[in-house]
């Protein structure tokens, strides 16, 4: 009987859905941004695989590709999965040595030559995204801006797959500083949070006149509040029955 029942919780577990690593927009979502100190945090909400590399740029996008004069940098995860629910920090983007990322490690991209590494204080866009080089982007994940989205100051989404519901967070005009000051607990799914997240409803945006020099983001991580699966269930039921199916067996 044990065996039987080992069995059977070993195939319903390899039935269940492996957590998705980053695969839609929003899956990696910016949670803060600071044109003062020149950093930003991002929130996982899916599993990031090992050695996962996101790039980031302040270019804007045109539709169809990045304009030049400002900086790209990209973000190699580490060795380990990140859980969903994990908040990076990422520092000191205006530095050529002392920018730095809490998780993994950041480094600057020298694809435009472009020595404009600084986040402005007005109608900047930094956009994150997944590609087969800093220029060529295949997943927008996240863009956050203190402009206007479409504005050829500030870059567009289009054909980024982005909306200010889903990825994309309009901050007001000339921000210095924006946290997420949202639900970080209570969600059945972390997929749940990416509305939250983009809702600037949800943010504490100081506007142009604070100083964010010297503050820092909440990096408390998201949590979700477990519901079991249908196949959860599957298998719970599978071993309730194998378990009245041998009963009966020696009752025979």
């Amino acid at each position: 009987m044990t065996k039987t029942l080992l069995s059977l919780a070993l195939a319903a577990a390899a039935a269940l859905p492996a957590h998705a690593d980053l695969t839609t927009a929003g899956d990696l979502s910016f949670t803060s941004f600071n044109a003062d100190e020149d950093g930003f945090a991002m929130v996982a909400l899916a599993d990031i695989a090992p050695n996962t590399k996101v790039y980031f740029t302040d270019n804007e996008w045109g539709g169809s590709a990045f304009n030049t004069g400002e900086s790209y940098s990209s973000w190699l995860s580490g060795a380990n999965v990140i859980a969903a629910g994990t908040v990076i920090r990422f520092s000191k983007v205006d530095s050529a040595t002392l920018l730095a990322a809490s998780v993994g490690s950041f480094s600057r991209e020298a694809v435009s030559g472009s020595t404009n590494w600084g986040l402005s204080t007005s109608e900047d866009t930094v956009y994150a995204y997944l590609g087969t080089s800093a220029t060529a982007p295949t997943l927008f994940l996240s863009a956050v801006t203190n402009g206007t989205f479409g504005n050829a100051s500030s870059g567009s989404l289009a054909n980024t797959g982005l909306s200010t519901s889903n990825g994309a967070i309009k901050l007001s005009n000339g921000s210095d500083y924006a946290e997420y000051n949202g639900l970080r607990t209570g969600q059945a799914t972390f997929a749940d949070y990416k509305p939250l997240v983009s809702n600037v409803a949800n943010w504490n945006d100081l506007g142009n006149s604070a100083d964010g020099t010297n503050l820092a983001p909440d990096t408390t991580a998201f949590a979700v509040t477990a519901v079991p699966e249908p196949q959860t269930y599957a298998l719970m039921l599978s071993g309730l029955l194998a378990v009245g199916f041998m009963a009966r067996r020696r009752r025979g």
